[in-house]
């Protein structure tokens, strides 16, 4: 025996330092998970660090899910579908703390010699660039936001430059300055071109057997995908400028929707829409706004604005279908993320230099941002402290 103070009570089982087991463990599993949701993300990780099991036990997905579900860029969206099943949700809600913040590591994963005006898709282990004429597939590193260096796969067809494509279940399908779609397989060479407009096809959709495009000849066109119909066209809008950008609603309702605002001044063109939901959209563009819109409101006026601050134009923007926006910029490779519960800019990062480029495109996953410039592909980790 020792001295009169020095006597330590023997450990409890799981280690939480009491003579006896807690009174804390006696109680049913189900009124714990029901304490601790009450508890915010700085009171969950302050109870993981008294044991090994508090610590097990605090670190539950179930108790995360509502923490993340108010955090950026955390996986789930506004419905509440998870986009990262497999990440434990508490590492999201830590890394969601890096975006809110801008803390992030900046690397320049490709370089090309000229200017181009590059589009992109993240698609699991693969990222799928346009460079010139050609789509390549880039198989990402292990453990690692790097690109393997050699694509995996070149996706050819076109004679002139790939304006815009979109990963279709297991093909590709593109639009090009030389005024065609091709439609090619992501595993296979089997490919079909057809001469889709008289002008370049700025912009594509593909969803449920059916191809939107639009272009420069100031027509936006719908195309069967339907076997033995491919390529026929089902459907021409006639509009009175070109056609920068467009999108298919995941509901497929039938519905077209040819006219977004009545208010825009002449030449604010929008260069990049996205659907968020079924029912609510984000677009961008020349005149330096995003919009949200949901079309149960109204097709006429946007439910919301933000307005980019140094008045320029907007040429892709991106959602993780909750809280966060991210937009890149015109002038000097801007690339901006927006909290849509605040009016100002959350963070921004100038990722050209010395020149200036626009952000032609971004991709975004829970970790990563990945921008594509003029002669250039960057990426942001947010995984680094």
């Amino acid at each position: 025996m020792g001295r009169k103070g020095s006597l330590r009570p023997p450990q409890a089982e799981g280690g939480c330092g009491a003579a006896r087991p807690s009174l804390l463990w006696a109680l049913p599993e189900e009124l714990l998970l029901l304490i601790c949701s009450y508890l915010d993300a700085q009171a969950l990780g302050r109870l993981g660090q008294v044991c090994r099991r508090l610590r097990a036990f605090s670190g539950r997905d179930l108790l995360w899910r509502r923490i993340a579900r108010g955090c950026l860029n955390s996986g789930f969206t506004q419905l509440g579908a998870d986009l990262a099943a497999g990440i434990p949700v508490k590492e999201r809600v830590k890394v969601s703390q890096n975006w809110r913040h801008g803390r992030c590591r900046r690397e320049t994963l490709l370089k090309w010699k000229r200017n181009l005006m590059p589009w992109m898709h993240l698609d699991g282990d693969y990222l799928y660039l346009s460079q010139a004429e050609d789509i390549r597939a880039y198989r990402f590193r292990p453990d690692s936001a790097g690109l393997q260096h050699r694509p995996q796969a070149v996706f050819s067809g076109h004679q002139e430059d790939v304006c815009r494509f979109v990963l279709a279940g297991s093909h590709i399908v593109s639009g090009g300055g030389d005024g065609n779609i091709v439609l090619s397989k992501v595993h296979g060479s089997f490919s079909i071109k057809f001469s889709a407009h008289q002008q370049e096809v700025n912009c594509v959709d593909c969803q449920g057997g059916i191809i939107v495009s639009g272009s420069r000849d100031r027509t936006a066109k719908v195309w069967s995908l339907s076997f033995g119909r491919a390529g026929h066209c089902l459907h021409t809008v006639q509009t009175e400028d070109r056609v920068w950008s467009i999108a298919i609603s995941p509901l497929l309702s039938g519905q077209l929707v040819t006219c977004l605002g009545t208010d825009f001044h002449r030449g604010a063109g929008v260069l990049d829409i996205v659907y968020e939901t079924p029912f609510t959209l984000l677009s961008c563009g020349y005149d330096t706004y995003i919009r949200s819109w949901d079309l149960r409101v109204s097709t006429r006026k946007c439910v919301m604005e933000w307005e980019e601050p140094h008045d320029s134009a907007l040429y892709c923007v991106r959602s993780d279908g909750n809280h966060m926006i991210a937009s890149g910029s015109a002038y000097y490779g801007v690339v901006r993320l927006w909290d849509k519960r605040q009016s100002r800019c959350l963070q921004s990062f100038s990722l050209s230099s010395p020149t200036s480029s626009p952000v032609y495109c971004l991709r975004f996953n829970t970790t990563h941002l990945y921008a594509a410039l003029a002669s250039a592909l960057h990426a942001l980790d947010f995984t680094a402290p």
